[in-house]
């Protein structure tokens, strides 16, 4: 049985989610995310590279890092804990200015995983804010050491650019004509460059941005048909289904 449970302090989510047939599409998340496989493997594709977790490792996702994901075997099924920071939180936990990228995509390391752990129990189960602040601020002290590899990576301009174009336009139908002119560029062009730079198309970008800022809306709101109206979505099918490709849950679930 597939089943996903999101909880939020902190400004940090802790995802608990248990899969089998399930298969998380092409995506990405605004936020760094962190996990811990339980039970089984995850298996997924980052950036184009295939990748396999196996019990205990620790996975890492950089900011818009895209990904899909599913269980090795669906007979056996996937438990996993994920965790999901703001990169301003981030960033001043680790006293950095600037965005910097994970360089491993799996690492077994037990204080790390123990501590992602104790964290994404303790928000899961509502416990107090002053203790998650110091089980957080332990996840973070794993990245000053000097044996982690992060790295500082700029975005390109014209990238940035298009997804401001983007991010500024989601309630509207995705227009390439458009974009691509004020980028001079054409709508070919600027595909192949976006992917390029990005793995994944304007339109799965468009997409996902979406889903990102219809889940704050619901955050903030918890109204499924306000949601529906504010990001375009045809009805609240549309919206659910789209949801669920990303999160395992429909927009309703999720708020339930």
């Amino acid at each position: 049985m597939d089943k996903f449970i999101y909880k939020n302090k902190l400004d940090i989510t802790a995802l608990s989610a248990s899969m089998s047939k399930f298969t998380y599409k092409k995506h990405s998340h605004e936020e760094y995310a962190l996990g811990v496989t339980l039970r089984g493997v995850q298996e997924y594709y980052l950036d184009g590279n295939f990748h396999a977790s196996y019990k205990n490792g620790v996975m890492l996702f950089n900011p818009e890092q895209v990904h899909d994901g599913h269980a090795k075997e669906y007979q056996e099924g996937l438990d996993y804990v994920m965790i999901y920071i703001k990169p301003k939180l981030f960033l001043e936990a680790l006293e950095k200015k600037d965005i910097v990228k994970f360089t491993q995509p799996i690492v077994y390391q037990e204080k790390l995983k123990n501590d992602i752990l104790n964290l994404s129990f303790s928000i899961l189960n509502n416990k107090d804010i002053a203790l998650c602040n110091e089980l957080y601020l332990n996840v973070i002290d794993n990245f000053t050491s000097k044996d982690f590899c992060l790295d500082y990576k700029k975005e390109i301009g014209l990238i940035k650019k298009a997804k401001e174009i983007i991010y500024y336009n989601l309630d509207k139908v995705l227009d390439l004509d458009e974009i691509s002119k004020e980028l001079n560029l054409s709508k070919f062009q600027f595909i192949r460059i976006f992917k390029s730079n990005t793995g994944i198309t304007p339109y799965q970008y468009f997409l996902n941005s979406k889903m990102i800022h219809a889940k704050k809306h619901l955050d903030m709101t918890k109204d499924l048909y306000a949601t529906v109206v504010e990001f375009g979505f045809t009805d609240l099918s549309h919206l659910n289904r789209h949801f669920k490709s990303v999160y395992g849950v429909t927009a309703y679930e999720y708020i339930t």
